[in-house]
């Protein structure tokens, strides 16, 4: 059995199920949103034998029959009927530690992109490029932290061509409106507010030159590489997460074999089946290493560089045998 943990409104998920029918392997979609209010989960130890069992909706499906997992992109654990805050915070942390708890016993061998204990583990930007630089790719100078006296020098690095970013893309509040921070230039002007960064740290790269970016998709030991065309459009100039999809143009892109290697290594290092790794490449020819995304967003390649990704999510899970 394939357990596909996400929400229910994730149509990357239906993209592979769409592939799976067919197959001979059953599917159980569950979101972990679900969880303690609409599921129950127990782990149990009895005479030297580990049981674990999930039960939604009225089925009760035995974990160890499962055979792969893809830790998607659930909601999280929600205890909505507890009305006092403190309390409803108390019972999702715990549902939090049991589902860590019962990933950690499932017998499954295949995870994409793994275990999620590891998965938060690897998480880490810093990393990523240490790692990249490690295994021979280019990065740009970087640093990171709240130390407001790194801005200019920085700045004057980077001959006033210093761009911003967050290490999350988690959206905020502002005056009860969404906002999310997307890679920003750093303008003469806001050197003076660089007090602010003490109160939130930032990472700070040169502004690079850029022919086109592009979205490598790593999916066990497949690449998928698209080019986007981002300098084609204001709006996707600086970060193409903007998105201008009329304006812009996707196409499938050949990597030299030494950066596609360096891509495959990359992920497997971190434990990862799965990884989307984002790439400068400069107008001299040189391939530059920005990011690692342990559950980066594929199927708009697939949509619009016409790349298959789906089917090969949809080939890795349903293999038989360890990884």
């Amino acid at each position: 059995m394939l357990l596909i943990i996400s929400n229910p409104r994730d149509d990357s998920a239906d993209m592979v199920v769409s592939k799976i029918e067919g197959r001979g392997v059953p599917v159980l979609w569950w979101d972990e949103a679900d969880f303690p209010e609409r599921t129950t989960v127990s782990t149990e130890m009895l005479g030297g034998r580990c049981r674990q069992t999930l039960t939604h909706r009225g089925v009760s499906h035995d974990l160890a029959k499962v055979t792969a997992v893809w830790h998607r992109r659930p909601g999280p654990p929600a205890a909505t009927s507890v009305t006092d805050p403190t309390q409803r915070a108390y019972a999702e942390e715990t549902a939090r530690r049991l589902l860590h708890g019962v990933y950690d016993l499932m017998p499954a061998r295949r995870w994409m992109p793994a275990r999620p204990k590891d998965m938060v583990r690897v998480d880490d930007k810093l990393l990523h490029l240490r790692r990249a630089a490690e295994l021979g790719f280019a990065i740009p100078d970087t640093v990171a932290g709240n130390d407001p006296g790194r801005l200019v020098p920085a700045w004057h690095r980077a001959g006033g061509r210093l761009i911003s970013k967050t290490f999350d893309h988690r959206p905020f509040g502002v005056r009860g409106e969404e906002h999310h921070i997307y890679t920003t230039e750093v303008n003469r002007r806001d050197l003076a507010g660089r007090h602010r960064i003490r109160h939130a740290p930032v990472i700070l790269q040169p502004n690079l030159a850029k022919a086109v970016e592009l979205r490598v998709t790593v999916v066990g030991e497949r690449v998928f590489t698209a080019q986007i065309d981002s300098q084609s459009s204001r709006l996707t100039r600086q970060d193409w997460r903007h998105y201008d999809d009329p304006g812009v143009a996707y196409a499938p892109h050949r990597l030299p074999p030494a950066v596609e290697e360096r891509c495959l290594r990359l992920v497997a290092s971190f434990g990862l089946s799965y990884g989307a790794v984002d790439l400068v490449l400069t107008p001299d020819g040189e391939y530059v290493f920005l990011d690692l995304n342990v559950t980066g967003q594929w199927a708009f390649v697939e949509l619009l560089a016409g790349l298959p990704i789906s089917a090969a999510i949809a080939d890795w899970l349903t293999q038989t045998g360890t990884p």
